[in-house]
C-alpha cells in the first residue's frame, strides 16, 4: 500500500491531522492505529474512564520504573490504545493552558508558536456550548460544554476557596486562567466527544482517507536518511510495509513517538548501539526531557453523603443508569473532576503554579472503585515542574514496553511547590461552608511539618496523566524537531503530539494536543 501521508497514531493530534489533510481530495491519507475501533460503549459514556483505564483492550497499560522521588514506587501510566487515543479514555477536561506557556515556546526559538499564533487554532477546532466570543469558537467539531451535574460538596469547595481569598473564574480558557470555578468538558449531550468522534467520525467515508486499526507500527522505513514509509503488523498478524509518497507523521504520543524513533535508529547513538540497533541519526534528545504533572490527592471524610454513597448503593446505581439512559444526565455524565482551581503559591509569581481538581468522590485510583465511606478529593499538582525524566528502550523488540523514568520531585523547587499546594488545600478546608461539611482529614492525616507532607506525597502521589516533552521542539543538541515539527536530520518525517512540547503547559494536555495537530496540518497545507 502507498499513500501521500501516513499518520502513525489515531490520538488527539493524529485524528485532527487525518481530518485536515484528507479535506484536500488530492491528498491520500492512511491513519494507522495500534488499538481497535472505539466500539466499547464505556468509551462514549463520560464516566466510562473507570472501565477503560487499566483495561488492556483500550489502554497500553504502561508502568514506570521504580522512581527515587516516590520512594521507589512504580506507577501505572494509562495511555489510550483505541481510536481517539487518550482522548477516548481521559477525564474529558478541556483546558488550554496559559498564554505565557506558548509565548515561552516562541522565546525558545520556535517561531509561529506564540499565543497569538496558536489561539486561532484552538478556536477553529471548538464548538463551544456558550457561544462564540474573543476566546471561543462555534464552527468546529470539538464539542466543549458545561458540566451536566453539580454536587453540594463541590459547590462548598468553590465557595470556601472564595472565602479564602481566591477569585471566582467562570472560564479558565478565557481572559485569565487564575481563580476557582468549574471545568468545561469535551462532551455533547452527555456523551464523550473524543478526537475520533470530533474529527474522524464526520469524515470517515472520504475516499482518500483510510483508517487502519489494530496496526502496530514496528519501525520507520528509512532510506538515505529519509522516511519512505513504515513497517507494521496488521490485525491478522502479518508484517507489512506501507510507503509514503510525501511524508510520515508520528502522532504516537510522548511514549510511543520516541520509542518508534529509537527502534528505527534515530536517537542517542550509544544507547542504540547497546541494543544492537544500527544508528541512522544520532539525536541524543530522543526520549529525554520527559515531564508530567504529579498529583497529591487529599481525601476528606464528610458528614453528608457524596458520590461514594451513591455508587455503593445498588438501587442508587440503578437510578444513575436509568437517569443516564433517559436523558444523558446524572453522575454517569460526569467528567473526572467538577471544580478546578488555578492558584499561585506566592503573590510574587506572575501566573498560577498549581492546579486543583475537585471530585465529589474518593478512590485509591480510577478503576478500583470508590471508598466505602462518605468522602471527597482535593487533588493538587504543580503546573510547571522542573524535574525531567526519560524514555528508553528495554530491547529492540517493538512489542516490548519501553523504560519510563519520570524522575518526579527531583528538584527542591518541585518539592516546595507541591508541599505549598497541599498546605493551601488544607487551608481552604478550614473555611465555610466547606468546613461544616468535613468530618476529618483522611489523607494526609497527621502530617504537619513540611518534611512530613513531602514524605506523604512521596509515598502516595501519582500521575495525572500528562506526559510530554520527549521529542522536544526547538534548536540545540537536545532538540528533536524544529519549529516546523520536522525531525532533525531525517527528511520526510514529522512529529505532532505532546512529545514535541519543549515545556509542559499549565493545565490538562488534551486540548493542546489537538492544537498541535491543527498546527502541523497548517504547516503541511501551506507547503512549509
Amino acid at each position: 500500500m502507498t499513500a501521500d501521508y501516513i499518520i502513525v497514531g489515531a490520538g488527539s493530534a493524529g485524528c485532527v491531522i487525518a481530518n485536515r489533510l484528507s479535506a484536500d481530495p488530492n491528498n491520500s491519507v492512511i491513519l494507522l492505529e495500534a488499538g481497535g475501533r472505539d466500539w466499547n460503549p464505556w468509551i462514549h459514556i463520560p464516566v466510562g474512564y473507570f472501565k477503560t483505564m487499566h483495561n488492556p483492550s483500550t489502554d497500553w497499560c504502561y508502568r514506570t520504573e521504580a522512581d527515587p522521588g516516590l520512594n521507589g514506587r512504580q506507577l501505572a501510566w494509562p495511555r489510550g490504545k483505541v481510536l481517539g487515543g487518550s482522548s477516548s479514555i481521559n477525564g474529558l477536561l478541556y483546558v488550554r493552558g496559559q498564554p505565557q506557556d506558548y509565548d515561552h515556546w516562541r522565546q525558545l526559538g520556535n517561531a509561529g508558536w506564540g499565543w497569538e499564533d496558536v489561539k486561532p487554532l484552538f478556536l477553529r477546532a471548538e464548538k463551544q456550548q456558550r457561544g462564540a466570543d474573543a476566546y471561543h469558537g462555534t464552527a468546529g467539531t470539538l464539542s466543549v460544554s458545561d458540566p451536566q451535574l453539580s454536587r453540594p460538596i463541590v459547590d462548598a469547595w468553590v465557595k470556601a476557596a472564595q472565602a479564602a481569598g481566591y477569585p471566582y473564574n467562570r472560564d479558565f480558557n478565557g481572559e485569565t486562567q487564575e481563580g476557582v470555578g468549574y471545568f468545561q468538558l469535551t462532551a455533547q449531550n452527555g456523551r464523550r466527544c473524543s478526537a475520533a468522534t470530533a474529527f474522524l467520525k464526520p469524515v470517515r467515508h472520504r475516499p482518500n482517507l483510510r483508517i487502519v486499526t489494530r496496526a502496530q507500527v514496528q519501525r520507520l522505513a528509512l532510506e538515505n536518511r529519509r522516511a519512505i514509509g513504515v513497517h507494521y503488523r496488521n490485525a491478522a498478524g502479518a508484517d507489512r510495509l506501507l510507503r509514503a509518497n510525501r511524508e510520515v507523521i508520528l502522532s504516537a504520543g510522548a511514549i510511543g513517538s520516541p520509542q518508534l524513533l529509537m527502534l528505527s535508529g534515530v536517537g542517542e547513538a550509544a544507547h542504540l548501539r547497546d541494543l544492537g540497533i544500527p544508528v541512522v541519526a544520532d539525536l541524543p534528545g530522543v526520549g529525554r526531557n520527559l515531564q508530567d504533572h504529579l498529583q497529591a490527592r487529599l481525601v476528606f471524610t464528610c458528614h453528608q453523603p457524596t458520590l461514594n454513597d451513591e455508587a455503593r448503593n445498588p438501587l442508587r446505581k440503578l437510578a444513575m443508569a436509568a437517569q443516564y439512559a433517559w436523558n444523558r444526565t446524572g453522575p454517569m455524565a460526569m467528567a473526572a473532576s467538577l471544580a478546578a482551581g488555578f492558584l499561585r503559591t506566592s503573590p510574587h509569581l506572575e501566573t498560577p503554579d498549581i492546579q486543583f481538581h475537585i471530585q465529589p468522590w474518593s478512590a485509591d485510583s480510577p478503576g478500583e472503585g470508590v471508598h466505602p465511606f462518605s468522602a471527597f478529593t482535593m487533588s493538587v499538582c504543580q503546573l510547571r515542574p522542573e524535574s525531567r525524566g526519560e524514555i528508553r528502550l528495554k530491547s529492540a523488540d517493538p512489542f516490548a514496553h519501553p523504560l519510563i523514568r519520570p524522575n518526579y520531585l527531583a528538584t527542591q523547587s518541585d518539592q516546595q511547590t507541591l508541599v505549598a499546594g497541599i498546605k493551601i488545600a488544607r487551608a481552604i478546608a478550614g473555611f465555610d461552608p466547606l468546613r461544616g461539611c468535613i468530618s476529618g482529614e483522611l489523607r494526609p492525616g497527621p502530617a504537619t511539618s513540611d518534611d512530613g507532607l513531602l514524605e506523604w506525597a512521596r509515598n502516595s502521589a501519582t500521575t495525572i496523566y500528562h506526559p510530554v516533552g520527549t521529542c522536544k521542539m526547538g534548536a540545540g543538541p537536545e532538540a528533536v524537531v524544529n519549529h516546523r515539527l520536522q525531525v532533525q536530520g531525517i527528511e520526510g518525517l514529522r512529529i505532532a503530539d505532546c512529545s514535541i512540547m519543549p515545556s509542559i503547559i499549565s493545565g490538562n494536555t488534551n486540548a493542546p494536543a489537538m492544537m498541535i495537530g491543527e498546527k502541523l496540518s497548517d504547516l503541511l497545507r501551506s507547503g512549509q
